[in-house]
């Protein structure tokens, strides 16, 4: 038995450095310049790639060596960080069916989330998307604002009672959160999750751990990529087993979050379906009335043909699928805009007043196409998700040889000539750079990473339109391009916009005292505070009343025209 370790062991020294060799020199992108490998065991620039503090690396390797740089991967591999725009069209866009979620993405969706619309592909993703494509309409958009509406005055509610005694630190991360999922659950299930209750008990098993999975799973990364391996190699039940008795607390508290969050659907599902008459015919007009995302799924399956309708485990994971995307980015996007709005007073006052001037929340009900024409509220939310996107680089693998053609030109390794293509080989793997697309300053000028909102307000550079950047959302990657793009974005304006129109009006944000808030790169971006990092992100801001709009409107109004 020793000998057999032994032969294997010198074995694998042997191959391993003829892996690399073999990999290293026959890559169809060797010759693409890129930064040095830090290590060779560990393979690698992945770790820098996936580092929460990798904010400088992901800056430094797009502003030198450009749109398209060589990553070093494991034992020889190289993979292409890609934030050329044209060259993301034709990833996302054109050649979509070519460049497919990696195996480990994927996998790892099917096994948090179930089969989804985070988790399936080609076909089956298609008809998912073709049935959920009505739900998320502007017109079923403008059907959800009252439904919105009063969530977040529940939560206005919850932060006034907080602050009745002056102002006070607030998790404002934490309240981002736990409306967020209350929209989604009302608005996209059709059902209550949390009561926004200010008592920290009321809130849910759920909306106290689902916040965790992100983190829990970015941490996790590396041992991602062998989630493939392992679906094949090993049986369910045996899988389970295994995940029990890992002694890793990251993969325990996955665990537990995959959990919670398969009952919660599975059993909010069943209500529904039992409230809905289990889908039977003559219950149709009832199912038709519901506004949430979840009835008009139910209606839509229910009169699809057979070849179209959803089984009952893809209605189920859409249900996961929405609970967590729906919530965990929005959050993370609003708790942006509020600590942007902290950190510069003179811009959170000029939106307050905007929208106090409008009238836009002063009476019970808020219009839809009102709350989307405030310029202002616009430019704040489009210019931090520009430079601040929840999400900012997933991974994608190419099913097939391709050529991949850059809209700017990359130098060679040796310096000496350009490169205005790239020749793809089935298997090679792709960092699609949202953030760093966002941020690129041939595109939007030298302040491309300020975060400047007034530059909305007028017409934007002519390098922003010859960019032609695929995103579907104000020429911009932060909701992803093509078939794969988000499909909840308009959902997510909506939610945006409503929270701070109701929460501006009646409060003012400011930088808590003495503590600095950083944020981590993460599968989604999180916050912390600087020096007390613990593993459940959070991100207290100051919180105070502002004046009634009676008191105060004509000396905020004065302010606002002051030059």
């Amino acid at each position: 038995m020793l000998m057999l370790v032994l032969h294997v062991s010198i074995t694998c020294s042997l191959l391993l450095p003829i892996l690399y060799l073999w990999r290293h020199f026959t890559s169809s992108v060797r010759h693409l310049n890129g930064p040095a490998s830090p290590s060779f065991w560990r393979g690698c620039n992945l770790g820098q790639i996936y580092s929460r503090d990798g904010w400088a690396f992901h800056r430094n390797i797009v502003e030198k060596h450009g749109g398209a740089v060589k990553i070093h991967g494991f034992l020889g591999c190289h993979q292409i960080y890609v934030s050329d725009p044209k060259a993301l069209y034709h990833i996302l866009v054109k050649d979509a069916s070519i460049y497919e979620e990696t195996s480990w993405f994927l996998e790892g969706n099917m096994l948090v989330f179930g089969p989804g619309l985070l988790s399936t592909t080609g076909d089956h993703h298609r008809k998912q998307r073709k049935l959920l494509n009505p739900a998320f309409s502007v017109k079923n958009m403008r059907n959800l604002t009252p439904i919105f509406n009063a969530v977040v005055r529940k939560l206005s509610d919850a932060i006034m009672l907080q602050t009745k005694e002056g102002a006070v630190e607030i998790d404002m991360l934490l309240w981002m959160s736990r409306a967020a999922l209350e929209i989604v659950g009302i608005g996209g299930l059709g059902t209550s999750i949390d009561s926004l209750s200010p008592d920290s008990n009321s809130i849910t098993t759920y909306g106290k751990s689902i916040k965790n999975l992100i983190p829990c799973a970015f941490r996790l990364s590396m041992f991602r990529f062998s989630i493939p391996l392992l679906v094949k190699l090993v049986p369910a039940g045996l899988r389970r087993l295994l995940l029990e008795i890992a002694p890793s607390q990251d993969l325990q508290n996955v665990k537990n979050i995959v959990d919670v969050m398969t009952s919660t659907s599975d059993g909010i599902y069943r209500q529904k379906l039992a409230s809905l008459g289990n889908g039977k015919e003559t219950d149709l007009p009832q199912i038709g009335e519901g506004k949430d995302i979840m009835s008009i799924l139910l209606k839509a399956n229910t009169l699809a043909s057979v070849n179209d309708r959803l089984p009952e485990s893809q209605l189920i994971a859409q249900m996961s699928t929405f609970m967590f995307a729906g919530h965990d980015t929005t959050s993370s996007a609003l708790s942006q805009i509020l600590y942007c709005l902290a950190s510069h007073q003179e811009e959170q006052e000029r939106l307050r007043c905007e929208i106090v001037s409008s009238g836009i929340v002063g009476g019970e009900e808020v219009v839809y196409d009102d709350l989307m024409a405030l310029p202002y509220l616009d430019a704040v939310c489009r210019e931090t998700l520009r430079v601040h996107p929840p999400i900012n680089f997933m991974a994608r693998t190419a099913c097939k040889d391709a050529i991949l053609p850059l809209g700017m030109p990359c130098k060679s390794t040796d310096g000496l000539s350009e490169i205005d293509h790239l020749c793809i080989r089935k298997g090679q793997n792709l960092i699609v750079a949202f953030g760093s697309t966002n941020r690129l300053k041939a595109v939007w000028g030298e302040d491309a990473y300020e975060w400047k909102p007034e530059r909305w307000l007028k017409p934007l550079p002519k390098s922003v339109a010859d960019a032609h950047i695929a995103g579907i959302y104000s020429s911009l990657m932060t909701f992803s391009a093509g078939p794969r793009s988000c499909i909840g974005f308009k959902y997510a304006e909506l939610e945006m916009k409503i929270i701070l129109a109701v929460l501006l009006k009646s409060f003012k944000f400011e930088l808590p005292d003495g503590k600095n808030i950083i944020w981590h790169l993460g599968g989604i971006q999180t916050p912390n505070v600087s020096g007390e990092e613990s593993q459940t992100p959070h991100m207290p801001l100051r919180v105070s009343r502002v004046l009634s709009p009676s008191e105060g409107l004509e000396s905020r109004l004065a302010h606002c025209r002051a030059p």
